[in-house]
């Protein structure tokens, strides 16, 4: 399968389909006699996978890793299964300094709109308040 009909139907680019061919994400095509890739179909679920884990925040190296499991004959489930945790762990670690910087760039609005700009002296009073400089 050329590979514009190969993109179509995993809904990737063919740049993008190129991309994972070099990084070995995906084994080389056969070629035709014009010198156009020639994919195989099950590529398609192959390519659907990468997009995927790519979705879900997995690095080529992690998603290359589980491909290389599948790839010798092996369930890669379970080692899918700790990719998830690690990455929700890590989402979640994320949420919670992204709500942190949230209350307090909330709290510096706040300071801003209460702030008269006559009164702003040295780098910003709304960022470091008079009353908190030594």
């Amino acid at each position: 399968m050329k590979i514009g009909t190969l993109a179509a139907r995993a809904g990737v680019t063919a740049g993008t389909i190129r991309f994972w061919e070099y990084q070995r994400l995906l084994q080389d095509p056969t070629r035709t006699s014009s010198g156009y890739r020639d994919h195989a179909p099950e590529v398609v679920d192959r390519l659907v996978f990468i997009a995927n884990a790519k979705a879900a925040g997995f690095s080529l190296d992690q998603i290359r890793q589980v491909l290389d499991i599948g790839d010798a004959g092996q369930p890669p489930c379970d080692h899918v299964g700790q990719l998830i945790a690690a990455r929700l762990a890590e989402v979640e670690s994320r949420i919670a300094e992204l709500e942190a910087t949230r209350a307090h760039l909330r709290a510096l609005s706040e300071r801003a709109a209460a702030q008269d700009p006559a009164s702003c002296e040295g780098y910003c009073a709304i960022i470091i308040p008079p009353s908190a400089a030594g």
